[in-house]
């Protein structure tokens, strides 16, 4: 039993400082919980029901949303059954299972993203060879891609997180991370198989992250010498570079503060800066591409006009 952890219950004491005002916090927190469902669900909806939108383009937007949604239910639910407990735990299991869903899904993230830029490259750069490149199997293919690269990444990060033996069980955090349980670890356990899956995951997305910046080198360059194509840059390429943007803007925030913030700062401002990437992207992504891209834009003003027009009972 040497390698096996006897901690079997977490306490998350990032939540301490706002149980003043928990009753305020739930409240706004459940009705935003609510704003992030809706605005996914109702995207979601809209490119499944309609077949127009049953494009390559479309149908990676709608793992997009999934993908928030999937990162969002890892999280707001359990923390605001905390705000309503006096004590704020949460099992070993339940917490490598939520770490397990906040790294995949900031990682599913970034491959999707990946995914969009090259679907936008060959439709802008190729567009002649797009729907032979494009076909059904290769956006399946790439779909699974985007899912399937993160959760076994991580599946392995998590399961050797599970093999250490913890000498700790607080994390002064709102959620599980997978770091801070490898901080608990006890001095005398080796964690460099840790340390080279955390290294190899980083090479994965940053090789990413390479691959998008080489996709919109090719795009600027080719939308340069033509006004059509700068129309549909404008029309599909600006909503994904403003989510990539927004994306990387509060990763590199999240991750600078990690390696160089202060402990000093207040708890209240140290969780915020936490949950950003749960705070901002899921919301701000489903708008702009809904008010953004023309079909989904007029499918939803479809949709409030035929409803305005309905006949009252």
């Amino acid at each position: 039993m040497d390698n096996v952890s006897v901690v079997r219950i977490f306490t998350l004491s990032g939540i301490n400082e706002t149980m003043n005002y928990r009753l305020t916090i739930f409240s706004l927190t459940l009705l935003y919980y609510c704003v992030i469902l809706f605005v996914n669900i109702s995207l979601i909806a809209i490119i499944i029901l309609d077949e127009n939108l049953h494009e390559p383009m479309y149908i990676l937007l709608c793992n997009f949303c999934i993908n928030g949604l999937y990162g969002t239910i890892g999280f707001y639910p359990k923390f605001l059954l905390d705000l309503l407990s006096s004590s704020q735990e949460i099992s070993y299991s339940g917490c490598l299972f939520q770490a397990f869903i906040m790294y995949s899904f900031a990682c599913a993230d970034l491959s999707i993203l990946a995914v969009m830029a090259y679907d936008r490259y060959l439709a802008i750069c190729r567009p002649l060879h797009y729907h032979s490149f494009m076909t059904k199997r290769r956006l399946s293919q790439l779909v699974c891609f985007s899912w399937f690269t993160p959760f076994c990444v991580f599946s392995i990060s998590i399961l050797l997180t599970s093999r250490l033996r913890l000498c700790g069980s607080n994390i002064q955090k709102l959620f599980c991370v997978n770091w801070v349980i490898v901080k608990l670890a006890c001095s005398d356990v080796d964690t460099v198989p840790n340390d080279v899956i955390s290294y190899a995951t980083i090479f994965i997305y940053v090789s990413h992250g390479f691959f998008i910046v080489w996709t919109y080198i090719h795009l600027v360059k080719k939308c340069a010498r033509s006004k059509e194509d700068r129309v549909k840059f404008m029309q599909t390429c600006v909503p994904h570079l403003i989510s990539l943007i927004t994306f990387l803007v509060v990763i590199v925030f999240d991750l600078m503060y990690k390696r160089f913030g202060s402990t000093d700062l207040p708890q209240s401002l140290q969780n915020f800066i936490a949950i950003e990437f749960l705070l901002i992207p899921p919301v701000m992504n489903p708008l702009i591409y809904g008010f953004k891209l023309t079909k989904i834009r007029n499918r939803i003003l479809g949709l409030v006009y035929i409803k305005g027009k309905s006949p009252v009972p």
